[in-house]
């Protein structure tokens, strides 16, 4: 068996070859592309060990690298190798563990990288070996994803323009992103020119949009765009002005880039053979339904149970002991789930949507539990091994509890408040 640690840059990769004893067999440095993941073939085959006999199963190859997007990547998972994406974070702590300096080098990150999979690869998960069909919904439901999400930064940006140089604006109309709104701040960017805005112009504004009550909506808006408020001097005025057509722009192009990408998210989803099964799901549609598909992929020896599937969707509770100042425990606290991409998949095992009635026999309902309980934690995505304890830990002997009257619930509401006095 080999081991091979693949530092990747833009432009090259450095690699090391070792074998089972951790004794270094090759060191190379190879550029990104076609001709060198050639020379990285040959290479290994040069170090391969032969079979003993017919009967012999072939030498293995096992690769640790820090990505598992690109085509060098899914080259080495074509070519039958064992690939490990290893967490750059992870990477940085093993780091720590062989120098204390702060060193760093390419050659030694790829040494690092074949002693992890060499001697912790039980505590790492192998790069999964999904469809290519099932790669594609991925790509296209995260690459939509990502647009929703700055069409959602530039409409904040835009509502802060209007916040400070047309806050009528933002009285008139309700949703910035919508085509109605989107039509009449392009016409009138300020509020000078949204005073002269005509009642037919709205109107056609509104009937292009299809909203209900035109006639009635169009009163409403011209009333709160003629009313008189603060203003901002001429010159700040029009170079918000400027600001708010250009806000306007793109999302304007956002709008029209995330539908044509919602089709062909719709197009690749559509012809997997697992559409209808995951679509069957409560409160999955077609969009969130890829998302999903995408996340949790189409390898059917990627989970070894529902409990791996579960905790991989980041629902598995986990709690971290804090200890007091004076040195004793202090009360086990569930850990906050970080706001990351695969979080959307978690709908399949959110709480809220499970604890329903009719969804799953058995749950108890939200009102059901004790008040005094804090919510379920959930465990952070990909950076824990894909296992869920049978049992829950015990309580140290050591721990103590504090008094009824001095406990705080977790809730929304009160995290990130100080408390009150």
């Amino acid at each position: 068996m080999l081991f091979v640690g693949d530092d990747w840059a833009e432009d090259h990769h450095d690699v090391e070859i070792v074998d089972e004893t951790g004794r270094t067999l090759a060191r190379r440095r190879f550029p990104e592309g076609l001709a060198g993941i050639t020379r990285l073939h040959a290479l290994i085959a040069e170090h391969l060990p032969e079979p003993a006999g017919p009967a012999d199963p072939a030498p293995q190859v096992v690769v640790g690298i820090e990505t598992e997007r690109g085509p060098w990547a899914a080259a080495l998972v074509a070519a039958g190798y064992r690939v490990f994406a290893i967490n750059p974070m992870s990477t940085a702590r093993y780091r720590e563990r062989h120098s204390t300096s702060g060193a760093k080098s390419d050659a030694a990150d790829a040494h690092l990288l074949a002693e992890i999979v060499r001697l912790d690869r039980a505590h790492h998960r192998q790069v999964a070996g999904d469809s290519a069909l099932a790669e594609a919904v991925k790509l296209a439901a995260r690459t939509h994803q990502s647009l929703v999400w700055d069409r959602t930064r530039q409409i904040l940006r835009l509502r802060s323009a209007l916040r400070e140089s047309f806050p009528a604006a933002l009285k008139a109309y309700n949703d910035l992103d919508a085509a109605d709104t989107l039509q009449l701040l392009r016409l009138a960017p300020d509020p000078d020119q949204a005073a002269r805005l005509t009642k037919r112009q709205v109107l056609a504004a509104l009937a292009r949009a299809n909203r209900r009550n035109p006639e009635v909506v169009a009163e409403q808006i011209m009333a709160v765009l003629r009313a008189g408020e603060l203003r901002q001097a001429p010159p700040v005025q029009a170079a918000f002005a400027a600001i708010v057509a250009a806000q306007v722009e793109i999302i304007t192009t956002l709008n029209e880039q995330i539908e044509v990408l919602g089709e062909v998210v719709a197009d690749h989803f559509g012809r997997h053979p697992d559409a209808e099964l995951i679509t069957s799901l409560p409160g999955l549609g077609v969009i969130l339904a890829a998302r999903v598909l995408g996340e949790f992929g189409d390898d059917p020896s990627r989970y070894v149970d529902a409990k791996a599937r579960k905790a991989y969707a980041g629902t598995a509770p986990i709690t971290r002991a804090f200890r007091h100042q004076e040195g004793r425990d202090g009360p086990l606290r569930p850990q906050q789930t970080p706001r990351r991409r695969p979080a959307a998949m978690g709908v399949l095992f959110d709480a809220r949507l499970l604890r329903r009635q009719g969804l799953l026999q058995g749950t108890p309902d939200q009102e059901d539990r004790p008040p005094s309980r804090a919510a379920p934690a959930r465990q952070p995505l990909g950076r824990h091994p894909p296992w869920l304890p049978e049992d829950r830990p015990a309580l140290q002997r050591n721990t103590r509890l504090e008094p009824p009257h001095q406990r705080r619930r977790l809730t929304s509401k009160n995290l990130g408040c100080l408390p009150r006095t």
